[in-house]
């Protein structure tokens, strides 16, 4: 196994180029400054540069809409097995730079190795996947009517815009940009401003695996300038986002006016809950894992914990010892569990949070610090002696931070777990089958997951309701969204038609 010196020598020589060069955007095959100027990226591991990006703006998502229309008539016709194979090299190329995305990963966003080397290899995962689905991504149906026989088939609906977060941004770039290849459209991604490394891997893989130019560009910038213009641009058919609810609903609006197709992967207030009959030792494990591990930076972790009250203090007792041992270090050790917070306008978001806490009357039982002054690093943290109505139960933190709140029923679990305005995911540990077969079924929520932790399985449909997004991802769910459904129907015979005007 790498040792953190022997990461950081490694992560030295991938960086080198962009320290001299910096981050273009990659338009048209091409490299582009920025009309912007530049921006410069920084670690949040001790605040070092780490190179400048190309600033986009109007111009340049104009310049990269354009690129991707121009493209989008010959990637569509290209015969299905040869999109195929070049998103299988895609996937090839991933997964030989693997430890050069990981690593890199790592620095630009505070994650721990421990993770990221298995995001990285996801990636590919999600290229393979929808390689495989490329050739069936257009059947349809053969529905036969009294007169008619009626086909159908899908189209991929054009260019599209794909916006992509910070936490976990080259994982989830290919969720995205693999099913809007594999459909037959074409791609401006827009990477988060805060992570745009491994965003310019994914392009290069992409070309160096044979995707012809112009089929997938990346500009990078930010929301109120090349956000807002990719989704307001007409040539953009439609935005694929993941982030945060009060942006998606931006999002909606901006693209109001070209009646824009929008997928939403928005926040989460995420319950697990956990009954007195549940495997107390496994439903333990799953409450720590879904908080702390990715830096508690994901929309699917469960940020609030529902405990039945009469275990709650032996479990609570226990809950507070894991936490306390939990290693927080440079996220390139391979022992770190926890690594530190993505820029600083998220750890000030976070860290406010402690002390709203104990306004609230809550303890902070665990962590409640930060570490050290190099980086932006905070302890993780538990909050007990809480309710669901207040600021830590009831707004998205999106930190190693979980709140615990105590339950009697099943009916009070229920109302308590519904009562957010988010509904991503639920968690729900009971030995009981038929209380989680009434529980699942009253949970407002996308995805529910009965005695386990988050286990991703790709054919099945990822999103949420309410203010957790519009949309699903996975399977063949992810080419309704990159596809538009056609209706062609053939007459077989010579029914009647009715006459007008006939005399």
């Amino acid at each position: 196994m790498s040792t953190l010196d022997d990461n950081i020598a490694k992560l030295s020589g991938f960086l080198g180029r962009f320290r001299e060069t910096g981050i273009q955007n990659r338009i048209g095959g091409q490299d582009v400054v920025g009309s912007g100027g530049v921006f410069q990226a920084h670690s949040p591991v001790d605040k070092s540069l780490i190179c400048d990006v190309a600033h986009g703006t109007a111009v340049d998502i104009d310049r990269a809409a354009n690129a991707a229309s121009d493209a989008f008539a010959d990637w569509r016709d290209m015969p299905a097995l040869e999109r195929k194979k070049i998103l299988i090299r895609v996937a090839e190329g991933i997964e030989a730079r693997a430890e050069e995305i990981a690593l890199c990963e790592c620095w630009d966003t505070g994650q721990a190795l421990k993770f990221m080397s298995k995001a990285a290899l996801r990636g590919a995962e999600n290229f393979r996947y929808f390689a495989d689905q490329v050739v069936q991504a257009r059947d349809g149906q053969h529905l036969q009517s009294p007169t008619l026989m009626n086909v159908t088939m899908r189209k991929p609906i054009g260019p599209v815009g794909v916006i992509t977060p910070w936490n976990t941004p080259f994982m989830l770039s290919t969720w995205k940009i693999a099913p809007a290849l594999a459909a037959g459209c074409t791609v401006v991604h827009k990477p988060a401003e805060a992570s745009p490394l491994t965003a310019r891997l994914l392009v290069e893989i992409a070309e160096e695996a044979g995707l012809p130019a112009g089929v997938l560009n990346t500009v990078n910038g930010f929301g109120e300038g090349a956000g807002k213009a990719l989704c307001e641009h007409p040539k953009i058919k439609a935005i694929a986002f993941v982030g945060e609810s009060a942006t998606g609903s931006l999002i909606t609006k901006q693209g109001a006016d070209t009646l824009k197709r929008n997928h939403l992967e928005l926040g989460g207030k995420n319950p697990v809950i956990v009954f007195e009959d549940a495997d107390l030792e496994r439903a333990l494990d799953a409450v720590i894992f879904m908080i702390y591990s990715i830096n508690g930076e994901r929309c699917t972790s469960s940020s609030r914990l529902l405990v039945q009250d009469t275990i709650r203090e032996e479990f609570e007792a226990k809950l507070v010892a894991r936490v306390n041992n939990i290693r927080v270090g440079h996220p390139l050790d391979p022992k770190t569990e926890i690594g530190p917070l993505v820029t600083e306008e998220h750890f000030n978001k976070v860290t406010s949070y402690f002390e709203i806490a104990k306004e609230d009357g809550a303890t902070v039982a665990a962590g409640g610090e930060v570490v050290g002054d190099e980086g932006y690093f905070v302890r993780p943290t538990l909050f007990t002696n809480a309710n669901n109505g207040m600021r830590i139960a009831q707004e998205e933190i999106f930190g190693p931070v979980l709140t615990s709140i105590p339950f009697n029923t099943e009916e009070e679990a229920l109302s308590m777990a519904n009562d957010t305005d988010y509904g991503l995911t639920g968690y729900l540990w009971t030995n009981d089958l038929t209380r989680a077969l009434r529980f699942t079924d009253k949970l407002e929520a996308g995805m529910i997951w009965v005695n386990s932790e988050n286990v991703r399985h790709l054919p099945t449909p990822f999103g949420g309701v309410k203010a957790s997004g519009i949309g699903r991802d996975g399977g063949d769910w992810s080419f309704e969204f990159y596809m538009e459904q056609k209706h062609i129907g053939f007459a077989t015979g010579q029914h009647k038609i009715t006459k007008l005007g006939a005399l």
